[in-house]
Order: structure tokens, then sequence, then C-alpha cells
């Protein structure tokens, strides 16, 4: 099947689309450099324009190692001479005079069109060479008026680039405090670009084009590499997971994975241990942060639980069962718990034995808490007993509730997921430290979240269950090569120390 010369320009072109900003402006410096080549290749011999004839065929000798054997070459009508020592000779001035005396049309405007591409490439780089760059961070309380306006531009040129043509220069009007914005003048002091990374992957560009602002938006493709991390739990889950180099959003993600079935206070025992496969994202060869948790494993108290995540973000056990129930038995990852679900408590703070209907867990302060489950935010703010508090209405009619943090994350009239962070451990109102008081109440009566039972999650649909057994026969093979490599080489050091 034949394609068009069109087709393949086209896929061309969506190629070079695709390739990161800075591979393109290496290809089109790379490009010009060649086209000015090939319009004014140098030479040390001249040729006088006076021996160019409109019309007039030169043939040029070919040197002797490239004539094929067995052929004779035909003489040169210009020995000695070559096709480039003739151009050389040509200049800017006298080429659209030869272009306009040439036999063909279509002679004339490549001359025209090549000499126009060599002056748009000119100026280009004359242009950008002129550009002054300067990088402003963004302080509390900026705007983007109040920093063109301390850079010395008019509210005409803040309200231009504001309103720049495309749907992206919006995003100019959430700035936030520690942003860093690349803004460049021209010789005329008019501001000529701007650049503004809005994440790691994606950078907003604003560039004065004639007499107006066009804005676009440019995303810098992310690579995706796997990785394998293990632990063994020592004093708790949360320093091992430290320990095997997993940042705080992982160690929440894999206790919330296993968050049903165990406890991550009461039933981790020295000694238990725990596996994970996990994504790590590059851009440019440089690595960004973690991604997805692909499969995780962890060994408690002598029982191997395991987990695969399918295509639906969810996590399944082995044979297809959900990792989800409706919801989570601990909300936060504590180091202890510090007073269970009791019907007579002595009150640390005020002095009296009263019920205590919730669950206290230890925590550093600042320790995430997360929703328990799915459900909408009814409460969230302070009082002097509470301290910042956070209760959800959840279906069915379950209610849970959180007490004494030092920072809320979510509003009133919120919908939260399960799993989501809705605040953070304090000591706020009446608490002796730093602890969540956490409740879960049924049709209005307590109950004991630890005890209490939850109903389960369906399992994957059957439509889908023969690609999850085989991507989880991938995952765990792959999870136990790398732990069978780990064994290896412990085995190893063990037996070189000896």
């Amino acid at each position: 099947m034949k394609v068009s010369s069109r087709t393949l320009l086209n896929k061309l072109l969506e190629i070079f689309k695709n390739l990161p900003k800075l591979h393109r402006q290496i290809i089109i410096v790379s490009g010009c450099f060649l086209l000015l080549l090939l319009i004014f290749p140098s030479s040390e011999e001249n040729l006088d324009v006076e021996d160019i004839k409109v019309g007039k065929r030169i043939q040029v000798s070919l040197p002797e190692d490239i004539v094929p054997k067995g052929t004779i070459p035909k003489q040169s009508a210009l020995p000695q001479r070559s096709i480039s020592k003739v151009k050389n000779k040509v200049t800017t001035e006298q080429l659209p005079s030869l272009a306009k005396t040439s036999s063909s049309p279509n002679e004339g405007s490549l001359v025209r069109g090549k000499l126009e591409k060599k002056q748009k490439i000119q100026d280009s780089l004359e242009t950008l060479a002129q550009l002054s760059w300067q990088t402003v961070k963004v302080r509390s309380g900026d705007s983007l008026a109040l920093i063109l306006k301390r850079l010395g531009f008019s509210a005409q040129t803040t309200y231009a680039v504001s309103t720049a043509k495309g749907k992206e220069s919006k995003l100019l009007k959430k700035l936030n405090v520690g942003d860093k914005l690349r803004i460049a003048s021209n010789e005329e002091k008019q501001l000529a670009a701007l650049e503004y990374p809005l994440s790691k992957t994606d950078t907003l560009f604003i560039n004065l084009v004639g007499d107006s602002y066009q804005s676009h938006r440019e995303s810098k493709e992310v690579e995706i590499r796997e990785s394998f991390s293990y632990g063994t739990i020592n004093s708790s889950f949360w320093n091992a997971g430290v320990s095997a180099g997993l940042n705080d959003s992982q160690i929440i993600n894999f206790a919330n994975i296993f968050g049903w079935d165990i406890d991550f206070a009461l039933d981790i025992r020295e000694g238990d241990s725990f596996h994970i496969t996990y994504e790590k994202k590059y851009i440019d060869g440089d690595y960004i942060g973690p991604g997805n948790i692909l499969a995780a494993e962890i060994t408690n108290q002598g029982e191997v639980f395991q987990a695969i995540r399918f295509t639906d973000d969810e996590y399944y056990s082995p044979d297809g069962k959900s990792m989800r129930k409706a919801f989570l038995r601990a909300p936060v990852n504590f180091k202890y718990i510090s007073s269970s679900f009791k019907r007579k408590r002595f009150h640390p703070v005020q002095k009296r034995w009263k019920a205590h209907r919730g669950i206290d867990y230890a925590a550093k302060t600042g320790t995430p808490v997360v929703a328990a489950g799915n459900g909408k935010v009814t409460h969230a703010t302070y009082n002097k007993y509470n301290g910042n508090y956070v209760f959800i209405q959840h279906g069915n009619g379950i209610v849970t509730k959180y007490l004494h943090f030092s920072k809320r994350a979510v509003k009133k009239g919120q919908r939260v997921k399960q799993g989501q962070v809705i605040g953070y451990v304090g000591a706020t109102g009446l608490a002796a430290g730093p602890h969540l008081h956490y409740e879960f109440l049924l049709n209005g009566v307590h109950r004991n979240p630890r005890t209490v039972k939850l109903p389960d999650a369906r399992p994957i649909a059957k439509k889908y269950k023969a690609n999850f057994l085989l991507l989880a026969d991938e995952r765990l093979t792959a999870l136990s090569g790398a732990k069978n490599a780990l064994l290896s080489t412990q085995a190893s050091d063990i037996a070189t120390n000896e």
C-alpha cells in the first residue's frame, strides 16, 4: 500500500510535535544550520556569474572512487569545477534577478522561498538573542497584576497577557505562593514571553505574536519504570516503610490496601515483613516521584496477604476478591492505641470517669487522617472540646467522627472518597497529647470501630476476571523474582562476610 507524500509529511509533523521542547529546539537549530550550508556553501575557488547561462546544463566530474567500474565518465562542461563553487559566487542580491530570468517559474519560486525561510530564521534567532529573561517567585498576596507592576509593565500589558488567545491563559489567575514565572522583555521593553510551570510535567507559555499575545500548554512525556522495595518491621510499620525508601503517601496507600484485613496498630508484630512493586516516574531521564503501587505483599504473624492493582485502579486478592470493604478499620497510620472503646474510662484532662465511645489513635502531630469510607462532610469546624473536628455522613445510617485535628483538609458539604485525606493529627480541644479520636455510629448508636462487622465490596466483574488472573500471575511472578534476587544477594553477602 503506497503512502502519499502528504500523509508521510503529516505523520512526521505529528511525531515532531510530540517530541520534548528541548529536542524540537535542537532539531530546528540543526535544520537552520544545514539550510545555511545549502544556500551558502564555502569554497576556496570562485566562478564568475557570467559563466552561468539560464537553461544551460552544467556537468560535474565525479571523483574516480565513486564512478562505477566498467563505465567511462563523460567530460564535464566545466572541468575542475563543482556546483558548490558556482553557487558560492552568486550573492543574495543576484539570486532574485536570476530567478526572474529563469526558464522555469518553479525555479524562481524555489529560490525566493529559500531566501524567505533564511530571513525568518535569522529574524527568530535575532529576536531570541535580544530577549532579556528574569525569574520571579510568587509571594503571599501576589497576583499577576502586582508581579508585572513590580517589573515595570503597564496595566494594559497585564490585561493583554491575562486575556491572551487560547483557553490556557486563565490559569494565570490561580497563582500559588512559591510558584515561579519566567518573563522575557524585548529591546522595546515589551513583555515578549512568559513561562509558568504548572507542574513537573506541564508548562504554560504566553508569547507576543505580532501585536497580540497567544497562549499554549506543553506537556512533557512521563516515562514509567517499575521498582521494587521491601522491609522488615522492628518497631512500627511506618518506620519500616521509611527505612525501605517509601514516602508518606506510599506508606499510607500500602496500609489502606490491607487496612480492612490487618490492624496496623494491634496486629503488627516484630519480624513481620512486606514487599512491594511500584511505579517510578521520570521526565527527560530525571526522577520526579513515585507512581501507583502495582503489587503488594505483607506477611503478618505468619499469614501472607497479597494484592494486585487492576485497570480500574482497585486492588484485588490473587483470586479476584476485592481488598476493599465499605470502611477502613483505622483511618490513620498510628503508633499505638492510647485508649480503646470503653463503657468507663478516667478522662486524662477532665479527671473524671466517663464513657469512651471511640478509639484514640496516638500519632505524630501532622500525620494524615483519611476518610474511613465514601460520604459527605456534615461538620468541619472547631470547638473547645473537640478542637478541630470533622463529621462524615455515609450511607445506611453510618456516621464517622474525627476529633482533635491540628488542621482540617475538607469543608462542610464536601463529598469525600474512602482514603482521602480529611485532616492531620493534633492535640486541639480537650487532648492530653497528639492523637486522633475516632467514632463509628450506626443509626445514632456508637459501635466499636475495631469489632463492628464491615460489609465486603464486590469482587471483580466476571467479564474481566480472565484478564485479571493473567495480570495477577505476571505481577506476582515479578514480585517473587525480585524477592528471590534479594535473598540471593543477602546469602552472597553473608557468605562473603564469613
